[in-house]
């Protein structure tokens, strides 16, 4: 059997689609404004030019160092520039296994970690940690612009071809640390392939007599930005770099009349702020409007802001999706009444497990939001279900990742409406998402906070889902008469859980006195029977005190 990756989409591509634009790049004026003097085309075969440029490069360096071909290399870059991609792919067609590292990691320390866990035999990294990578366990390479040396009379190796569906592609990690640290996330030769198949159906066009053209979603280093990729490139679609992640709603219009981009793909807090700026400018709700599709992905879309767009007449598409796994379902799209609900991607292989008993006649349909009968029933009708990927799917994740049953847990709840139509339902877990879809464990800083700071604090909860980052409510350890130094109370608990932190994604850390609220004994909702902070109802009861926390 042969399997698909990503380098034989881009040898497929480059020769059907050669003189087509694969890229758009942004040119900046020389006045040093930030303002794109041009868009600059990149044609398929010149992206294919420079992807083996880079794999000359990468394979002369590293066989200088000792590293043998189908060894595993990190790669810890920014991920939103064309010149990572050339990274990304250059080291695969080299014949490497990239383990693919994100900016959002500050620490050497654990991307030192991560690298010997993976057995990894050298680190390729961006020059913006040229100053802290120091004392690395394996030889450290800059990535350096392969555009801009002279690497022809270098021999470019063979292209590798998987020879089973068992062999590893390419290493991404967790969005969100466990124990201190994200986990591995191996992606064998039949996951990239099934991916590959998904990707296609993802990104297929919706407009048949023009070639797409989208935008960069995330970073390289994550599975979003790679997966879209993957797809769109099948289709000899067109990807624009934007100046900045996010970009502006000015660059969104800017994009759109002068890159001619047809296909908006956002994470859902990013595509919020084009729609409300939307509102108050005609030019950009027009240019929304006229879109094939606008997908978003990584949160759900407040639902006024859904419902707007859609009276609008925008095009609104949900992709569900994750690290593990890739994209698991799509909304059904278009502009009918069941336009919101997901559907599972074809030629998967995926089970719905009930969570919850069967219904029983006395559940309380009207519980308000947030109750103790709300975590039992959502209705007399219906039950939550679990999104199960099975082992025979061609996107099971790792055996490393799965269940003792042999299947993947994902732990995503829906509820089922209609016949193979699903509402998303949340998490039956602890982790919550930032504002770019990435995880955190809140029960692990809560652990802590309440391990090194059980003098001071008697209860804690953290929130922030959506947000760039987490924050900590707490209510403090103190008699009943006691006054508290709200203030020396934030900076003892952030000096006691600096360590903690510094091991953590930068979406997960909280370093700042502004995201510790402290507040009385007593505050925060609680479920009536056994006590537990609901972490729901606090994101509720304190929304305008977070807002103004985040925009400040």
């Amino acid at each position: 059997m042969s399997y698909n990756t990503h380098l034989t989409v881009l040898q497929h591509s480059a020769a059907v689609y050669s003189s087509s634009p694969a890229f758009i790049l942004p040119r900046l004026s020389a006045d040093g404004e930030n303002v794109i003097d041009a868009w600059v085309p990149i044609s398929y075969h010149q992206f294919l030019l420079d992807v083996e440029r880079s794999a000359r490069h990468w394979s002369h360096t590293l066989t200088a160092h000792g590293v043998p071909r189908r060894s595993v290399v990190g790669l810890w870059l920014g991920g939103t520039k064309y010149l990572d991609v050339l990274h990304v792919y250059g080291l695969a067609r080299a014949g490497y296994i990239p383990q693919l590292f994100s900016l959002r990691l500050p620490s050497p320390d654990v991307v030192y970690e991560l690298l010997h866990r993976a057995e990894a035999q050298a680190l390729i990294f961006d020059p913006a940690y040229e100053s802290i990578v120091i004392g690395c366990p394996v030889p450290a390479e800059l990535a350096v612009d392969v555009r801009s040396l002279e690497v022809d009379h270098l021999p470019l190796p063979p292209l590798w071809v998987p020879a089973s569906g068992d062999e590893v592609v390419m290493i991404y990690h967790t969005s969100g640390s466990t124990s201190g640290s994200p986990k591995l996330v191996p992606c064998t030769a039949s996951w990239v392939d099934a991916t590959v198949d998904k990707a296609r159906h993802v990104t297929r066009s919706r407009n048949p007599n023009r070639k797409d053209v989208t935008v960069w979603i995330g970073s390289m280093s994550h599975i979003g930005q790679t997966f879209m990729l993957m797809g769109f490139l099948q289709h000899g679609a067109c990807t624009v770099q934007p100046t900045a992640l996010p970009f502006s709603s000015d660059e969104l219009l800017d994009m759109v009349n002068r890159c001619r981009l047809n296909r908006l793909n956002q994470f859902a807090s990013f595509l919020g702020t084009h729609l409300r700026n939307s509102r108050t400018n005609p030019a950009l709700l027009t240019a929304l409007k006229q879109l094939d599709e606008l997908l978003y992905t990584g949160l759900p879309l407040a639902v006024e802001e859904e419902a707007w767009a859609r009276q609008q007449g925008i095009l609104i598409k949900n992709c569900f999706g994750s690290t593990e796994v890739g994209a698991m379902m799509l909304s059904v799209g278009g502009r009918g009444t069941d336009a919101h609900l997901l559907q599972v991607i074809e030629g998967t292989a995926y089970s719905f497990v009930p969570v919850t008993p069967a219904p029983i006649a006395d559940a309380d349909a009207n519980a308000p939001s947030g109750s103790e009968s709300e975590t039992k029933y959502t209705d007399a009708n219906q039950r939550l279900l679990e999104l199960v990927i099975l082992s025979h799917s061609g996107d099971c994740p790792h055996p490393s990742l799965r269940g003792a049953d042999g299947h993947y847990h994902t732990g995503d709840l829906f509820l089922e409406v209609a016949p193979g139509r699903y509402v998303s339902r949340g998490r039956d877990d602890d982790w919550i998402k930032s504002s770019t879809a990435l995880r955190c464990d809140t029960k692990a800083i809560e652990e802590n906070v309440l391990a090194t700071c059980a003098d001071l604090v008697a209860a804690c909860i953290i929130v922030g889902n959506g947000r760039p980052s987490p924050a900590l409510f707490v209510e403090p350890k103190v008699p009943a008469d006691s006054d508290v130094d709200a203030e020396r109370l934030k900076k003892d608990i952030l000096r006691r859980t600096r360590h903690f932190h510094s091991r953590r994604y930068v979406h997960e850390r909280i370093v700042s006195p502004a995201l510790v609220l402290v507040v009385p004994s007593g505050t925060l909702p609680r479920t009536a029977t056994k006590g537990n902070i609901r972490r729901r109802a606090v994101e509720d009861k304190f929304r305008e005190v977070l807002d103004r926390v985040y925009a400040s």
